[in-house]
């Protein structure tokens, strides 16, 4: 009894996956459409780079979709609603509330956020070429957001119908530096320099001018001694100090000595010196008054007074030295 196999060969073709469906997460490759930051321009660069890798581009090219009868619509179905995922993802929140529907293919939302900027055109590109042509290096934070700003500008003419050449952007950009940068600029307008090159150039401008004034400020700064502060810091050297007054009660040198010279001579009608008969200005009883000794703080060389004269501290406060005592009269006896 011969034994008859029967093998039955089963091919089971398996269909190999989209490459679509390898996608995890678009923002990692599609920024945030939010007009500002990534302009419409720079949106539809990346995303339509994307589609191209992912060969789902004939989804927001403007191809016809398949008819429903067709076989693979089903298939075409499913990639066409991820690829719409994909554009609901990569939008801001405000152009999401505008732009999303129920019932919506991808190429239909695509052409809603193209009407969106690119309705009312002679509008936007009157305000635009406003921005463009008012745009400084000082508006802007830094040298790196100025040329940004211009680029950025001008895209969004381009979005406009109102594009903008390199030579103009370049001269655009160099009209728009401060006098410091004259130089430079005056060569970049006439060696027709491009974009890229301009900002090398403006770049190494800057960093020199940088140098330079820390050069210049470094070889300014005076020298510091070793004499430190009452806060404990050093201090710098004073070339001519302002010397210390005198207290504001005392008298001046000039009133002292007028008063000194009262003293001696006595002003009255009584003769000689002081201790005269007559009634001078000055009698006996001030040669009694106790002196205080020298004071410290009436140093004469301190102070800058005369050192021909003292100053000591008297029962009527501090004052120049007295004059000596007075002679005897002459009809007295010594």
């Amino acid at each position: 009894m011969g034994d008859k196999s029967s093998s039955s060969t089963v091919t089971t073709e398996t269909k190999a996956l989209h490459p679509m469906y390898f996608v995890s997460n678009i923002q990692h490759k599609v920024r945030i459409l939010d007009g500002v930051k990534v302009t419409y321009t720079a949106w539809v660069k990346l995303f339509k780079l994307h589609a191209r890798g992912y060969e789902v581009l004939e989804h927001i090219d403007g191809t016809d979709p398949l008819s429903e009868t067709s076989g693979e619509y089903e298939s075409w179905r499913k990639i066409d609603a991820i690829v719409l995922q994909w554009i609901y993802g990569t939008l801001s929140d405000d152009l999401l509330v505008r732009v999303l529907e129920a019932e919506s293919t991808a190429q239909q939302a695509w052409n809603r956020i193209q009407a969106i900027f690119q309705n009312n055109k002679n509008s936007r590109a009157s305000n635009l070429l406003h921005a463009f042509t008012t745009t400084t290096l000082a508006s802007c934070a830094n040298m790196n957001e100025y040329f940004q700003k211009l680029k950025d500008i001008a895209e969004q003419l381009s979005d406009v119908d109102q594009p903008v050449t390199e030579s103009r952007l370049v001269l655009q950009m160099v009209s728009g530096l401060p006098p410091e940068y004259d130089t430079t600029a005056a060569f970049i307008t006439q060696s027709n320099t491009t974009w890229d090159e301009a900002i090398d150039m403006i770049h190494c401008e800057q960093r020199r001018q940088a140098a330079r004034t820390q050069t210049f400020q470094s070889a300014f700064v005076a020298p510091r001694t070793n004499n430190p502060t009452p806060n404990g810091s050093a201090s710098y050297p004073v070339s001519n100090p302002t010397p210390t007054p005198p207290p504001s009660n005392h008298p001046t040198p000039h009133y002292d000595q007028y008063q000194q010279r009262q003293y001696q001579c006595g002003r009255g009608r009584g003769r000689g010196y002081r201790g005269g008969r007559g009634r001078g200005r000055y009698n006996h009883s001030y040669n009694s008054q106790q002196q205080a000794p020298y004071h410290p703080w009436t140093n004469p060389t301190s102070t800058g007074y005369p050192p021909s004269h003292g100053y000591r501290q008297n029962t009527n406060g501090y004052g120049w030295w007295p004059a000596p005592p007075p002679r005897p009269h002459p009809h007295q006896s010594p």
